[in-house]
């Protein structure tokens, strides 16, 4: 790896989870004694590479700066926007002002707190890759579909099956997202300014032409959205704990 490389993680988290049926943004749900983000900023804030996280928050919030977790000296914030989106690129344009000019960043889901070490590494280890064509730049995280994936239709008061779609080179992109950030930044402002629908990091870089890797990451890699995510999550995070110790 790359050591002379600063990598900086990055944690959308001013969303409100309105999926989740609660008045309390989902983030801040507690799962096994800790809120959903603070297991998620405790796995970035162990690994040695990353220097620094930077968290996005909702304008509003005021439940961030009562965790113990918000004193830590390598956490900083800054104030998110309406859409993930915006609240990534608020994040970009902080650290394009304070951090050396070669750093990458991983962005990560606030809502994702059952990461593992190992994966976290597999995705880090794209620094030294020397065999990349120009085109490929940065990586996911991500998952082969299993399950037979179906191609819905719209009919009168019912949807419907129009086709079984091939799921050979299908993927569930997961997070982090791993890249060089003022390329990130750039691919954000570029695809944001002309209204691309942009719902994941990856994204942005495939609009401007770019092709970021697929790095196999664990399935137990879950985004808690609805309130059956909980219990799984709590299972996961349970056994992440039995593994590491």
């Amino acid at each position: 790896m790359s050591d002379h490389v600063q990598v900086t993680a990055l944690i959308p988290a001013a969303g409100i989870g309105t999926r989740m049926q609660c008045e309390c943004p989902k983030q801040y749900l507690v799962i096994a004694g800790k809120t959903i983000l603070e297991h998620t900023l405790a796995i970035l804030l162990a690994h040695p590479r990353i220097s620094q996280v930077v968290v996005a928050l909702h304008p509003q919030d005021t439940v961030f700066s009562t965790l113990p977790v918000a004193q830590h000296p390598r956490i900083r914030t800054v104030t998110g926007g309406g859409e993930r989106a915006d609240s990534v690129l608020a994040g970009l344009d902080y650290l394009a002002a304070h951090v050396p000019e070669n750093s990458w960043v991983l962005v990560h889901d606030a809502a994702r707190p059952c990461l593992h070490l190992s994966d976290l590494n597999h995705l880090l280890a794209v620094l030294s890759d020397k065999n990349t064509d120009g085109r490929i730049r940065g990586a996911i995280l991500a998952s082969p579909v299993r399950d037979t994936m179906k191609r819905g239709v719209t009919l009168p008061g019912h949807t419907g099956i129009d086709h079984t779609v091939d799921r050979t080179q299908l993927w569930h992109a997961l997070t982090p997202q791993f890249f060089p950030l003022h390329l990130l930044r750039a691919c954000l402002q570029q695809a944001l300014s002309q209204q691309a629908v942009i719902t994941d990091e990856a994204s942005a870089l495939e609009f401007c032409g770019y092709q970021p890797l697929l790095v196999t990451g664990r399935a137990d890699n879950i985004k808690v959205t609805q309130p059956e995510d909980l219990a799984l999550a709590g299972f996961y995070l349970s056994n992440n704990n039995k593994e590491q110790t």
